[in-house]
């Protein structure tokens, strides 16, 4: 393992060793991601907007000591550096990066949202370097409204303040908050998540139905991103190869049940190993 930077980030008793934050470059810029230890199998994720590595946490405890998770910070997103391009190959581009940068051989791959495009285009393009792949609440078809974002608040003067003005999808975003000199925001910025989802929508069903290994597709049952009708077609074009799990939640599905989505990664993996 390349070294890294040592830093605990006080998580529960249930992973079995500290959590690292590492990094690494592509091109001019760095990226960041944080390993949850163990001597498990890896499984690597990615996370969706607005959110970072450390959103997996508890997905990781939960899944200790039998996977490993180690997470990226994707471009624009957490600790690792903003970029001037957020298109699809850019992302696609850095996943290969960091699966390089572990030397770990083939993975399991677990994606949110963005993350969830993300693994299964990495998935499709580097069929060999993929060994089962676990998607969150994204279609093979992205519309992105991105409304949300552009209401978000810019500056707050405290913490408290920033999630009072987020209201209810405060603990969504938690993560991601941010200290500086004149306030508190947000780890990623606002013209860049625009730009990212702006990219992100379109039609990807090439990629989805060349994705070669078993997959797993979680959705939430009160999921505005993930329609149920549009969620069984993606299985059924990969008839013998996908299977779908609902879960009572909505988009962020390991925020909403956390108990239940740990579970069902797990037996989906068990089941291959």
């Amino acid at each position: 393992m390349p070294a890294i930077t040592q830093r605990m980030l006080g998580h529960g008793a249930g992973l079995t060793s500290r959590v690292m934050r590492g990094f690494f470059t592509v091109g001019s810029r760095r990226l960041s991601y944080l390993d949850f230890g163990g001597s498990g199998a890896p499984l690597l994720a990615l996370h969706g907007h607005y959110n970072e590595a450390s959103a997996f946490a508890p997905l990781a405890e939960a899944l200790a000591p039998r996977w490993r998770v180690i997470a990226l910070d994707q471009r624009g997103h957490g600790a690792s550096d903003r970029a001037d391009s957020y298109e699809r190959d850019d992302y696609v581009g850095d996943v290969a990066a960091f699966h390089r940068h572990l030397e770990i051989g083939p993975v399991a791959l677990l994606g949110h949202s963005l993350g969830g495009v993300n693994a299964y285009q990495y998935a499709a393009r580097y069929a060999d370097r993929v060994t089962a792949l676990i998607v969150e609440d994204i279609g093979a078809i992205v519309d992105v409204d991105w409304s949300f974002t552009t209401s978000l608040p810019r500056h707050a003067p405290s913490r408290d303040a920033l999630a009072s003005a987020l209201g209810a999808a405060a603990p969504y975003l938690e993560c991601s908050f941010r200290q500086a000199k004149d306030g508190w925001g947000f780890s990623f910025d606002i013209g860049d998540t625009m730009a990212s989802q702006k990219a992100l929508s379109g039609d990807h069903w090439k990629d989805w139905v060349s994705v070669s290994c078993p997959t797993l597709l979680i959705r939430g049952t009160r999921s505005d991103e993930l329609a149920a009708d549009h969620a069984r077609e993606m299985i059924a074009r990969r008839a013998g190869q996908a299977r779908l799990t609902e879960l009572p939640a909505g988009h962020v599905v390991h925020h909403d049940a956390p108990a239940q989505f740990a579970a069902a990664v797990s037996a989906f993996l068990s089941e291959l190993d």
